[in-house]
């Protein structure tokens, strides 16, 4: 299938359907001796996996992953990565009496009228399951950024329903305060607001009492990233970063920096003023006293933090009875009985993290490889 393939010099292809024996990802342009294990992909994935919380879906996968190729002896040889997950809690029969009809919000529909065929199980190749290995592939690209300039993708939920979260420095937000409340219990709702996540956790809680979903926000910042990466017109890093997060299921909409709020703003507001950095401090000796721009100039990072949004909609897959009409056309109604997430966003925080990283490993290889990287303002 045409569009299997991400990226350039850092490039994954994936295969697999929800239903299926499993996923499979493959990793080229990974260079030689990065150290790499099927532990190291584990905590990833399982931030990702369903089952982890009460407010995810409740198919229990563990999501182990399999190196098949690419790695000897802890590390990547240089040549291709095959990472297979295999899924094991498959329920196809809970897809049995929905397979003649289109499912509200779902692909179902598109899918027949591209191909002409669909899997009808949890969405055969259209599923969330698929962004597991890429997940996986994400790991092998924190690797390879973390080792060639220091830098690191944390994600998080912003917003849940019009519950938003108070981040007053994106850029300082950790893994841990993601990953953990003050109180030392999981944050399972992956909010770094802690009053604000105890109400999202009741609000998707209440949504899920009442047969029903609801989106949000997931917000994902790149630090330690040097000015300089990106590619003019067309391969912006802000384009493919957009296209990146775009790939991803159940996403509207994408922004970076202030958005859509610079619409309202008049130039000598929106503009970041430049000045003459620490370079000790900074990561390069040019900087900006605010950060508007979200890390990106004319499409090519500005060594300040990228910091990028997603709007992700709320769960398209419903318990309650709603109208559609089956691929004949004829009337009738529909409750889809498989198991489904009442919020995406937690378990959408690791994929964002995955194919933002990946888009950076990409544009840091494809820089280097042209020759044109300047280490001394790295």
């Amino acid at each position: 299938m045409p569009g299997d393939s991400f990226g350039h010099t850092f490039r994954i292809s994936t295969a697999g359907e929800s239903h299926g024996p499993g996923y499979v990802v493959i990793i080229e342009g990974c260079p030689p001796g990065v150290g790499l294990t099927a532990a190291d992909l584990a905590e990833d994935l399982a931030r990702r996996r369903p089952g982890q919380s009460r407010i995810v879906t409740p198919r229990d996968e563990p999501d182990t992953p399999e190196i098949l190729s690419g790695v000897f002896e802890g590390e990547t040889t240089g040549t291709a990565i095959a990472i297979l997950i295999r899924n094991t809690d498959q329920r196809g029969r809970d897809y049995a009496d929905i397979k003649d009809k289109y499912r509200p919000g779902h692909a179902d529909y598109t899918y027949d009228a591209k191909y002409g065929a669909r899997d009808y199980r949890g969405g055969g190749r259209s599923s969330a399951r698929e962004t597991s290995v890429r997940v996986a592939a994400g790991v092998v690209a924190k690797k390879i950024i973390a080792s060639a300039f220091g830098g690191s993708v944390v994600g998080y939920v912003r917003q849940v329903g019009d519950i938003v979260a108070e981040v007053p420095d994106p850029a300082a937000v950790t893994l841990d305060q993601v990953e953990t409340l003050p109180t030392g219990a999981p944050n399972i709702v992956r909010c770094p607001d802690p009053d604000r996540a105890a109400e999202m956790v009741a609000l998707i809680e209440q949504v899920r009492e009442q047969r029903d979903s609801i989106g949000g926000v997931a917000e994902i910042v790149a630090t330690g990233v040097p000015a300089g990466l990106g590619e003019p017109v067309f391969d912006k890093l802000k384009a493919d970063l957009a296209k990146a997060l775009f790939s991803l299921p159940a996403v509207l909409g994408v922004e970076y920096g202030i958005g859509f709020g610079a619409a309202t703003l008049r130039g000598s507001e929106n503009n970041d003023l430049f000045y003459a950095a620490d370079t000790a401090a900074a990561r390069s000796s040019i900087a900006t006293r605010s950060n508007r721009h979200g890390g990106m100039l004319g499409g090519i990072s500005s060594g300040m933090p990228i910091v990028l949004r997603a709007a992700v909609k709320p769960t398209s897959s419903l318990p309650q009875e709603q109208p559609t009409v089956t691929r004949s056309g004829e009337p009738t109604t529909i409750s889809t009985k498989g198991r489904h997430d009442p919020c995406l966003l937690p378990r959408f925080v690791p994929m964002a993290e995955a194919m933002v990283a990946i888009v950076l490993a990409d544009h840091w290889l494809r820089w280097q490889a042209s020759g044109r990287a300047n280490p001394t303002r790295d």
